[in-house]
């Protein structure tokens, strides 16, 4: 079994997980279906890679901050006859290790080698400033 791939992206206007959550609640940021979506320019080259258990890693002020699952790509139509990739996510926020990030335009792939490990405590973290999770990360405590 093959490592996934994953994506890691600036999450542009999210304060924290919880403004992020809030957004992806809204009409607008929702395929069909309902679930939460990503509009993007760029189509993922290696698509099988992505559905095949990857997910989106968002970076939040910084910091990677949280995950959700690439359920699929559908091409999206805002109306202006450009072709673009909607990532459509399970709605479910993982949260990881805060991992600082330097700020890049667009998407990266990530590799599984490279992400940020999962959180796996039943408290949430998002009252705390990234800052003191990546201290907190560092000596090993979250």
């Amino acid at each position: 079994m093959r490592e996934p791939l994953h994506l890691i992206k600036l999450s542009v206007g999210s304060e924290s997980v919880t403004s992020l959550a809030k957004w992806q609640a809204t009409r607008a940021a929702q395929a069909r279906d309902g679930l939460p979506r990503h509009v993007t320019r760029m189509w993922p080259r290696r698509k099988a890679e992505l559905l095949d258990g990857g997910s989106i890693y968002w970076v939040i002020r910084g910091f990677v901050r949280v995950r959700q699952r690439i359920v699929r790509l559908d091409e999206a139509d805002l109306g202006d006859g450009i072709r673009r990739c909607a990532i459509v996510l399970d709605p479910a926020l993982v949260l990881t290790a805060a991992t600082r990030r330097r700020p890049f335009q667009g998407w990266r792939y990530l590799r599984a080698e490279d992400a940020p490990i999962d959180l796996t405590h039943d408290g949430t973290d998002d009252d705390l400033s990234p800052q003191l999770l990546a201290a907190l990360a560092e000596i090993g405590v979250r």
